[in-house]
């Protein structure tokens, strides 16, 4: 089934829940929040996925022979196992393994990157950004690859204290103690312009 054909079987305003998303397949690229669907498709551009594959390499290689896992979407995060939304972050922490099953996780990530597209960035900034708050993500990174700009937000007293990082060399990872992400190499030789 072509994911475009996939995608318009959704009616508009009508809710779906997790049983549904489960009946789906791997063909159907999307998110659910709240039992609305929100269509995935077409795939991130190179400059998306080259900053995906920057930020999980230098996560990988800090988290090696250590407990908590990164992961990169696709992988499907529940952060209410009573809710219906399933979203697909572009970078995920988690560090309590229990959480972790199937094609992705049950919970509150302990970390989670963003990677904005024209397409995405106000799900992005304003809709994920209040689930994410609300289920306790302590650490929600949104990426602006035509600024590069890092906005880090932490969570503190159930909200997101936010600060926004333009031309950083390295920003540390509050939840990783010990963690720093070389931000310039992140976006080196990306032309975005």
């Amino acid at each position: 089934m072509e994911v475009n054909e996939a995608a318009r079987k959704f009616k508009r305003g009508e809710r779906y829940t997790y049983a549904d998303y489960c009946t789906w397949g791997e063909d159907v690229r999307c998110e659910l929040i709240d039992g609305v669907v929100y269509d995935m498709s077409p795939a991130p551009g190179w400059v998306h996925q080259d900053l995906s594959r920057s930020f999980l390499i230098q996560l990988g290689v800090f988290l090696e022979g250590k407990t908590c896992k990164v992961f990169h979407a696709p992988f499907d995060v529940r952060l209410n196992a009573d809710d219906d939304t399933v979203v697909q972050p572009d970078i995920v922490v988690i560090c309590d393994r229990s959480m972790i099953s199937g094609t992705g996780c049950t919970g509150a990530p302990d970390m989670v990157i963003e990677i904005l597209s024209p397409s995405t960035a106000s799900k992005d900034v304003l809709l994920k950004f209040n689930k994410y708050q609300n289920a306790g993500v302590r650490e929600y990174w949104i990426v602006d690859p035509q600024t590069k700009v890092v906005r880090v937000c932490i969570l503190s007293n159930g909200k997101y204290d936010s600060i926004d990082y333009l031309d950083a060399d390295k920003i540390a990872v509050n939840v990783l103690e010990g963690c720093e992400i070389d931000i310039k190499r992140v976006f080196a030789d990306l032309d975005v312009g």
